[in-house]
């Protein structure tokens, strides 16, 4: 695995365990998005492979801070990222161009080379994406939740199209060729935006409209929660189903290689010496499959539900291991009363992301266990083979 890999492993990693659920915006997915973003900047620009791996190196640790919260979260991913690529054996070098780099994100700094105008840029890569508004929306949620700052629909509008047009600028020649044009194209979508809202104000003055407008508000947060949420878990869970199939991988070409090399050679009395090594090897190997057999191995639910169940709000129809031996008719009465119910229809999402968090509960313990397994098992082995070699 090299430095790239073992950064987006780490990161992953120390994101899902440690980053408190109200960061909705610099969380894994923003990471992900600037990672992307600094490849497409490098290729574009000619950027060198040294020089490209320390961007991808910066761009994967430049939000781990956030961990520690948001105050001077540059510094602390520094931190983060120098203990990383210290124990890595990193020169102080690189070390210290991938510091400059993260520190060159913060928000005021004015980047001053082309690695940094690359990192600068990728951070904001969003603001020309097609998903911009959204993207937004989690960042406003995100300030509201951490105690920073709320804003209304108007200011947050407001304080958007301020940005674009007096507050950020693209730098480098890719960027500036390609991106701009796109986010002009999301600027005019804000001024329309804008041009929209004063024309409802202007309408809307009673207070019957403006309580509505008020209760709207909070719908919005509490669906892109839901949606963030749900991405998160089903991402957790493709990244447990990947580790689980690369333990399984290994394994099963260890056996392999056992079985066709050595094992045929053990009924020799020359080499009863390996007999035991041989034996330790094989069994680390089999026991770790199973643990990841089971990691990945899906549970099996009756698939029917009542009328009696949907009208005492207990059966959860967003999973289809609730519903698959149904018939279409039942199905579609059953999400029809869901949905006349707000208070069933948040519940069952409620339920489904907490089971979705069981499951992969289960999965991430089973994988520590079979990763334990095959890393002490390993290292028995090598132990066996060298005291079997040496009794010779």
């Amino acid at each position: 695995m090299n430095l790239i890999e073992q950064s987006e492993d780490f990161v992953s990693n120390l994101l899902k365990d440690k980053l408190s659920n109200l960061y909705s915006y610099h969380n894994f997915n923003h990471t992900l998005t600037v990672v992307s973003a600094v490849k497409e900047l490098c290729k574009k620009e000619d950027v060198g492979d040294k020089d490209k791996e320390a961007l991808l190196v910066a761009a994967w640790f430049h939000d781990t801070g956030y961990i520690n919260g948001h105050e001077n979260h540059e510094k602390e991913s520094t931190k983060i990222a120098e203990d990383f690529l210290q124990e890595r054996g990193k020169s102080e070098e690189f070390i210290a161009l991938v510091s400059s780099l993260i520190l060159a994100t913060a928000k005021d700094y004015e980047p001053k080379t082309l690695l940094e105008k690359i990192i600068k840029d990728a951070d904001y890569a969003h603001l020309m994406g097609e998903e911009y508004t959204t993207t937004c929306e989690l960042l406003r949620l995100e300030l509201k939740n951490t105690g920073i700052v709320s804003f209304s629909n108007a200011e947050w509008t407001r304080e958007n199209l301020n940005f674009l047009l007096n507050k950020h600028r693209f730098y480098t020649d890719y960027a500036l060729k390609k991106w701009q044009p796109l986010k002009e194209k999301n600027l005019v979508l804000i001024q329309k935006k804008i041009s929209k809202q004063e024309l409802k104000a202007a309408k809307e003055i009673d207070a019957e409209n403006k309580k509505k407008v008020k209760i709207e508000r909070p719908e919005r947060g509490i669906d892109t929660l839901f949606r963030v949420t749900l991405g998160n878990h089903t991402r957790l869970s493709g990244i447990a189903d990947s580790k689980a199939n690369i333990l399984l991988s290994v394994n099963a070409i260890i056996i392999s290689i056992a079985l066709s090399s050595i094992i045929p050679k053990l009924d020799s009395p020359k080499n009863a010496h390996l007999v035991i090594p041989t034996f330790i090897m094989l069994i680390s190997s089999v026991v770790t499959i199973i643990f990841a057999i089971l990691s990945t191995r899906p549970k099996v639910t009756s698939g029917f539900f009542t009328r009696d169940d949907v009208e005492a709000k207990k059966v959860n129809l967003m999973f289809f291991g609730n519903f698959y031996k149904m018939p279409f008719e039942e199905y579609d009465w059953a999400m029809n009363e869901m949905m006349k119910d707000r208070e069933y229809l948040y519940s069952t999402m409620i339920k489904d992301l907490y089971y979705l968090g069981l499951v992969l509960q289960r999965k991430y313990n089973l994988l520590r266990i079979a990763y334990n397994l095959f890393m002490i098992g390993i290292i028995v082995t090598v132990i066996a083979f060298v005291i079997a070699f040496r009794s010779i």
